[in-house]
């Protein structure tokens, strides 16, 4: 009987393709970076809208769970409303104007399960759009 060798585990990673095909990688970066034209770049147009953006109507929600109602085209100062008389007068507003955007500024310390019951109830009353308001970070 022929004695057998035990074979041997390797435990080091051969990474020798590794490098031919990093290599081969820059070459072709390399030879095609020329081609590419950094210096003109497209910038999108705009065109003129034929009506002005409407303003949104904004519902803040104040620490004690309150809820204001103002529409911020009209620089009102705002109704208090309930949750209930909320539905009727955002559906009030979007039927005279349909495609007004609706806003929720919140306090910060409004807990977030009423910021999401109001989102809740815009979305039940089919509002298309609808935003939150913050405030921007200071540099």
């Amino acid at each position: 009987m022929i004695p057998r060798r035990a074979r041997k585990a390797v435990n080091q990673i051969n990474v020798v393709p590794y490098i031919d095909v990093m290599l081969v990688l820059l070459v072709i970066f390399m030879v095609t970076a020329p081609f590419i034209n950094p210096n003109q770049v497209e910038l999108p147009s705009i065109g003129k809208s034929a009506a002005a953006p409407v303003a949104p109507l904004e519902v803040m929600i104040r620490v004690d769970g309150s809820l204001l109602l103002r529409d911020r085209g009209a620089n009102e100062q705002g109704e208090e409303v309930s949750e209930d008389r909320l539905q009727a007068a955002v559906r009030a507003r979007q039927q005279t104007t349909p495609n007004q955007p609706v806003v929720i500024s919140a306090d910060k310390n409004v807990p977030y399960e009423s910021v999401m019951r109001v989102m809740d109830t815009l979305q039940k009353l089919g509002v298309a759009r609808v935003g939150l308001l913050v405030k921007p970070a200071r540099p």
